[in-house]
């Protein structure tokens, strides 16, 4: 059977280790050439194939696959577009398989999080349905680490070491000038429903009343009473507070603390700056200094501060995304499965996107302490592992040095446009 293309495109929010990803499909499949004849790359993400613009990979040098793990951002573009179902909206599927088999693709692997999961179960769906059969690929990445049965997210752990880092140094920083000058130190992370990335503040103490004092989960219904009582509590015995919180806390009835009254492509609330309006309650309410920071695009983007077991992972779920199609499976992702704490150890399995598609994974009750405001031991064990280690980018003149790419167009085949 001659050689088929394959389609990759990255969804979503971006991450400091998803072109590692990239760079783990591209190099996997060029070693595959009897069977994989070139990767196709979706400009934008999944807006690529609908619209039939697409970059081809291989136009891209060896070393420069190579060095796009070493770049954050998404490589070839992403997007937050996702595809309604099947029935509601069967004319973008229909299109997606117009392109794929206008253009020889015979394999799709879809880089992102719980929709793309889902869009990548539907189109194994339709394509077999249309007599165009694809394999269909789902590949982990979310800085969220909310994708069910993976032990982790690729993406999430380098998130978690930047805020556990940033937390660290701020919280020097407050405690030097508290005496006569700020008292509350507030840093808000990402995290619409899920703590993950807050909990992971929470590495930066060790000990009793090292900070954050406080950190604030989606999972945990915000009491003003008992956080107010908390900071007050925090200041008088340290002379300081320091909180994490996530952009998704939210009070008992659901409503977020900050919510800018929008929604993005994905339906989702658009949340606005918690830190702000948890900031103004501590001043209202305590009359105390305080200073904030909102990680935001930051702390999904430092490849400078990336965590080595993080890209590791990354690069693995792409390299194994290729094996498992080669092996023939479809409407599969591949899972990372944790088989030792310490010292860590991993391996890679997968599991059908229907056990993955549109479910969440929240952070465990027990991982968060009975007060709700920190994280407990076995958080702990399960966290360190993953902001394990250092790989930095190369550096030239004091920056980091990412490649360039040419992103050539694949040309045209279907006269018909398609509008998104």
């Amino acid at each position: 059977m001659p050689a088929m293309n394959a389609f990759y495109a990255q969804s979503g929010g971006v991450t400091a280790v998803i072109n590692a990803t990239a760079s783990g499909v591209i190099e996997t499949a060029r070693k595959h050439k009897n069977k994989i004849a070139n990767v196709y790359a979706g400009r934008n993400g999944i807006i690529g194939a609908l619209i039939e613009d697409m970059i081809d990979t291989n136009r891209e040098s060896a070393a420069t696959i190579a060095a796009l793990r070493d770049m954050p951002g998404g490589a070839f573009g992403s997007a937050r577009y996702k595809l309604k179902g099947i029935e509601e909206n069967r004319a973008e599927y229909e299109r997606l398989i117009e392109v794929f088999k206008a253009h020889n693709i015979g394999y799709f692997f879809y880089n992102g999080g719980n929709d793309s999961m889902d869009t990548a179960h539907k189109v194994s769906l339709i394509s077999k349905k249309m007599g165009f059969p694809v394999t269909c690929l789902g590949v982990p990445k979310t800085v969220d680490n909310d994708l069910p049965v993976t032990d982790c997210c690729p993406g999430f752990g380098s998130v978690a070491k930047y805020v556990a880092v940033s937390t660290r140094e701020a919280a020097c920083d407050v405690a030097s000038m508290a005496k006569t000058s700020t008292k509350v130190f507030i840093l808000e992370v990402m995290g619409r429903h899920a703590g993950w990335i807050a909990a992971a503040g929470g590495l930066a103490g060790e000990g009793p009343g090292e900070p954050p004092h406080i950190i604030l989960f989606p999972e945990v219904p915000f009491d003003k009473k008992a956080f107010l009582r908390r900071v007050k509590e925090s200041v008088d015995k340290y002379e300081y507070c320091v909180i994490v919180v996530s952009e998704g806390a939210a009070y008992k009835n659901g409503t977020f603390l900050a919510e800018a009254g929008t929604r993005d492509a994905f339906g989702h609330a658009q949340l606005g700056g918690v830190a702000p309006v948890v900031a103004q309650m501590v001043r209202d309410n305590l009359g105390l200094k305080y200073h904030y920071a909102i990680a935001d695009y930051l702390q999904r983007s430092a490849r400078h501060i990336a965590s080595a077991t993080d890209l590791k992972q990354a690069y693995a779920v792409g390299r194994e995304a290729v094996k498992l199609a080669l092996a023939g499976k479809t409407a599969v992702m591949p899972v990372i499965k944790r088989t030792s704490d310490s010292p860590y150890r991993w391996k890679i399995e997968s599991a059908p996107l229907s056990r993955i598609a549109n479910k969440e994974k929240m952070l465990p009750k027990r991982y968060i302490t009975k007060d709700g405001f920190g994280i407990t031991n076995a958080c702990r064990r399960y966290l360190a592992p993953l902001i394990a280690g250092e790989d930095y980018p190369p550096f030239v003149k004091g920056l980091p040095k990412y490649p360039t790419l040419k992103n050539v167009s694949v040309p045209a085949k279907l006269g018909t446009k398609f509008v998104v």
